[in-house]
């Protein structure tokens, strides 16, 4: 399939960044990864001072053929009900966003069940869920990559409005199982170190839920060179929208926040689509669910917040809005010491 053209991360203008944090009224270096995310920032976005008054959280809903497996606390059903939930206003990512001044962008790109037109609420649904992975492909090779098509449209949409800032973000019960499965398809470690509870499942759920991923992979023999291959066999509907979310988001210059370990797996398979799209992407937060830090080490990537978040919705990527505003807002507004009339080091 045809993907977006990821351009070069531009050195010139994080010099330009790095050159200026060495002139502002602060020793340098003194504000850490604070001073880092905003040089990267000017990198990604290819400007010596970049600002994000434009941002968008979309979260992605799909539901999963796998939760007949009982790998999930919750029933399918949620989905349906967060996808409202979201709309009114009154989820979590709602009430964040609302704090970051970011609009949330609701997608139904695979829920079990149908939705009236509704304010708000962008209906591309590619079917009523996943099928179930542990007996067979989770989608058809086709289905993989118009999920992928969705996200790439998606943001173009969300682009063409006005957008600076992106954050990737789900909803879909069961979704940690797929998560989980491509986690360990990409870094070759055991399904059991890169699996966790879910929404709460107690110890014979745990076991349960890896010996479910276990069999998913086994039956379908997903084919690590071949992401596409990976995403249909294992994967999930509103993966695949976020994946080329991201690899659209890039292509445009658009820095890319990830929130979790879900997002975190649809940027595995961005990046094993198109290496290029790595240097776009900020990691927000480490999550508890356990695969989330080998998926940060393979991308190469270290997360801004370490606040036991295991949410999802994009909770962790809107609360990193206000540390990349920051980031920029003192590259921007502070003073050089000249213009301060301070003496600098000697």
């Amino acid at each position: 399939m045809q993907l977006p053209i990821i351009p070069e991360y531009d050195l010139q203008f994080a010099k330009e960044a790095q050159d200026r944090q060495n002139t502002l009224t602060k020793p340098a270096g003194s504000l850490g990864r604070l001073e880092e995310l905003s040089i990267r920032l000017a990198g990604i976005c290819a400007v010596s001072r970049p600002s994000f008054p434009r941002k968008a959280v979309i979260v992605m809903a799909g539901d999963h053929g796998v939760t007949e497996e009982g790998i999930s606390a919750y029933p399918s059903d949620v989905t349906k009900q967060m996808v409202f939930n979201f709309l009114r206003g009154g989820a979590a990512i709602n009430v964040l966003a609302r704090q970051a001044d970011a609009r949330v962008v609701v997608v139904d790109i695979g829920v079990a069940g149908e939705f009236e037109p509704t304010a708000g609420l962008i209906r591309r649904k590619i079917a009523n869920g996943t099928q179930n992975m542990s007996k067979g492909p989770a989608m058809s090779r086709s289905q993989a990559e118009e999920s992928i098509r969705v996200g790439v449209e998606v943001v173009e949409e969300e682009i063409a409005k006005g957008l600076d800032l992106l954050a990737v973000g789900e909803m879909g019960i069961g979704n940690t199982t797929p998560s989980s499965a491509i986690t360990s398809i990409y870094t070759s470690l055991p399904v059991r170190s890169v699996t966790g509870r879910g929404t709460g499942l107690d110890e014979a759920g745990f076991a349960h839920k890896v010996e479910v991923i276990e069999r998913s992979i086994a039956v379908n023999k997903p084919d690590p060179a071949d992401p596409i291959d990976v995403l249909s066999k294992v994967g999930g509907f509103e993966i695949g929208g976020m994946a080329g979310a991201i690899l659209c988001a890039a292509s445009h210059r658009v820095p890319v926040v990830l929130d979790g370990f879900i997002s975190g797996a649809a940027a595995l398979i961005a990046a094993e689509l198109e290496p290029r799209v790595k240097p776009f992407l900020i990691a927000s937060h480490l999550s508890v669910e356990a695969g989330h830090r080998a998926i940060l080490e393979r991308l190469g990537l270290r997360a801004l917040l370490d606040l036991d978040l295991r949410l999802g919705e994009g909770t962790g990527a809107a609360l990193a809005f206000h540390l990349m505003d920051a980031s920029v807002k003192t590259l921007n507004e502070m003073a050089t010491f000249s213009e301060a009339g301070v003496s600098g080091k000697e």
